[in-house]
């Protein structure tokens, strides 16, 4: 064989070029799979954060539904509220006054010295309402279980009503400045108010609501 038909063999053995540049475009297409995945991770990062407004339209709209009218006098308690009392059950304010006249009396806090004051004057003078067709509740931002304690230590004969958002006493008018202005409510058998006072003393709070009921039942 000459020594041209040897070289021609070898050069007809070694691959092609061709061949080698065939197995490039492939690699060249997963950068595009990895830039797909980077832009799904962008569109999930927007719809979290289109998605954080409506959260908070949502609790802010909650808030809203929880306030109520404010009640004056003529006007009835609310019929669709419910708080718990000292014992942690659910209690409908509505349903206070289904069979007897109702005093709230508003403490700013259980167990300091004012309302102390304010709660042991209806206690010592409970029977007066009661004979008279009244029951009493006290009203409060407390705990329950702050209520129970005070309810214990001096030994108070009616109910305590707790209200940590102040949406009763917000709709009473007792509600200022994160505080719960001392007061008292009487409403009549059925629901509707009669007579507030708005503020009031400790001391007076008791004397002044029996007084009332008296003068209104004669």
């Amino acid at each position: 064989m000459s020594e041209g038909s040897r070289r021609s063999t070898r050069i007809a053995a070694q691959p092609k070029k061709e061949e080698a540049v065939v197995a490039k475009p492939a690699a060249v297409r997963k950068p595009a799979a990895k830039k797909r995945s980077a832009d799904d991770a962008d569109t999930k990062e927007v719809d979290t954060v289109k998605a954080a407004p409506a959260t908070k339209k949502t609790k802010a709209a909650e808030e809203k539904a929880e306030a109520l009218e404010v009640i004056d006098v003529g006007d009835s308690l609310p019929q669709n509220l419910t708080l718990k009392n000292e014992k942690s059950e659910d209690v409908n304010v509505a349903s206070l006054a289904a069979e007897k006249g109702v005093v709230l009396f508003l403490v700013p806090k259980a167990d300091t010295p004012g309302c102390t004051t304010q709660a042991c004057g209806f206690r010592d003078i409970y029977p007066d309402f009661t004979s008279s067709g009244y029951d009493v509740y006290c009203l409060s931002a407390d705990t329950p279980a702050a209520q129970s304690k005070w309810q214990g230590k001096k030994e108070l004969p009616y109910a305590l009503l707790s209200d940590p958002k102040r949406v009763l006493i917000g709709a009473l008018g007792a509600a200022a400045s994160g505080r719960t202005a001392r007061s008292h409510f009487i409403f009549e058998k059925g629901g509707a108010l009669l007579h507030k006072e708005l503020p009031v003393k400790a001391g007076d709070s008791p004397k002044l609501a029996l007084e009332f009921i008296k003068s209104h039942s004669s």
